[in-house]
């Protein structure tokens, strides 16, 4: 039995403004290429196949196009939800999709057995069981207590979220006993596990109430596929216990090392080989950080080149100067490199240096200008959209003014 493990997809995102329709095709394209390939007999996706709940429609149709076109292969294809899915907008197309040879598990229920599944063989005999366990909202297996503490609240939700697992092991043990076959079991995830390396696009879940979840807590399954954290990754120095990571970088930070899927091969009904697929970086993006000068060194090192892509550019400088005469400088060195800038700001000390500033500063000791100046310093965003909310904030700062002039 060999399944490809992958999570956190995030069609439809938005990198700054800038799509990333081109590179989810791109990724998705080359899935179906090693899923043919390499003879998988089921792709298992760990949640977050949606950047939001309500993406756009070319993001649904990648999707969607995406699932015919993985029928056709033989392969089977599961999905679960993760944080940013909408349960509702998923299950809309569930019924219709189980019809393509793809199951869709949106959201937690009562009913475990639901949640069991059984993954089949390209030859259509069973190959292993799957706990596909999505995204645990605490709405769908935990009741509210009132008077509980904070802490109280976290055992509960721990206490839950163990149970639910241990349920859904249950009926895999079950169903394999009914089966009798040497079957793997398999199960899946979406959460923070504790140990893992996050990066800037990863969004707390379970604030306030599980930071992460125990991997010891997990059932002693075959293969745990997780999803949530964008950096592929070992839990607890287990082999058997993953997450995939994003297909295509979803932050500057996640730069640096290769994204991949793991392909998970099983024998005689046990875990054998797990094997990470390295995914080609589709839209190339670059972090340049240092001084004005070093950063001029390190832009004048970019040559160009017409068969290659724009690159996306994070410039994080060290300076005092304003962040416009900046803007400026760094448009004339880029005007005639392939490079876009999608984000230019102050380094990260710099910025906790102007907060703490700002902290011991009283308004009375600043001017309208210099607190907005200021306020727009710690803004991550592209170059030209800093600059249109600055003219647009000193035309209005002119008419306000023109409004309190006597007549």
């Amino acid at each position: 039995m060999r399944i490809i493990h992958t999570a956190d997809w995030h069609l439809g995102q938005f990198f700054y403004t800038k799509s990333r329709a081109a590179e989810h095709q791109a990724f998705l394209d080359w899935l179906l290429e090693k899923a043919e390939a390499q003879q998988a007999d089921a792709i298992i996706v760990a949640g977050d196949i949606f950047d939001t709940g309500s993406p756009p429609s070319y993001a649904r149709e990648l999707y969607n196009r995406f699932v015919v076109r993985l029928q056709q292969t033989g392969c089977q294809l599961v999905v679960l939800g993760g944080n940013h899915d909408s349960v509702a907008m998923l299950n809309e197309s569930r019924e219709l999709l189980a019809c393509l040879n793809t199951r869709v598990i949106a959201a937690a229920g009562d009913d475990v057995s639901q949640q069991v599944l059984v993954l089949n063989r390209r030859d259509g005999q069973p190959g292993a069981l799957l706990c596909a366990i999505p995204f645990l909202r605490p709405r769908d297996i935990l009741r509210s207590q009132s008077g509980q503490s904070g802490r109280e609240k976290q055992q509960s939700l721990l206490e839950a979220i163990t149970e639910h697992y241990q349920r859904c092991w249950q009926e895999a043990l079950t169903r394999r006993d009914a089966l009798g076959l040497a079957l793997p079991i398999i199960a899946t995830g979406h959460l923070t596990t504790m140990g893992v390396t996050k990066s800037d696009a990863v969004r707390d879940i379970y604030i306030g109430t599980l930071d992460a979840f125990p991997a010891d807590c997990f059932p002693p399954a075959d293969y745990i596929a997780l999803g949530h954290i964008h950096r592929a990754q070992r839990i607890a120095n287990s082999e058997h216990i993953r997450y995939s990571g994003s297909p295509i970088p979803l932050s500057f930070d996640e730069l640096g090392k290769a994204k991949s899927v793991f392909q998970v091969d099983f024998c005689n009904g046990s875990l054998s080989a797990v094997e990470a697929l390295p995914i080609p970086l589709f839209q190339p993006m670059q972090m340049i950080k240092g001084s004005l000068e070093q950063i001029e060194q390190q832009l004048a090192a970019i040559t160009a080149d017409p068969q290659d892509a724009t690159i996306w550019l994070d410039i994080e400088i060290v300076t005092d100067a304003y962040l416009s005469e900046l803007q400026r400088r760094i448009q004339e060195l880029t005007e005639a490199l392939p490079v876009e800038v999608v984000l230019l700001r102050r380094s990260r000390e710099q910025r906790e240096q102007v907060i703490a500033r700002l902290n011991n500063e009283t308004l009375s000791e600043l001017s309208v200008e210099e607190v907005f100046s200021r306020r727009l310093a710690l803004e991550e965003e592209e170059p030209e959209r800093l600059e249109r909310a600055r003219a647009l904030f000193a035309r209005t700062l002119e008419a306000v003014r023109h409004e309190e002039e006597p007549s």
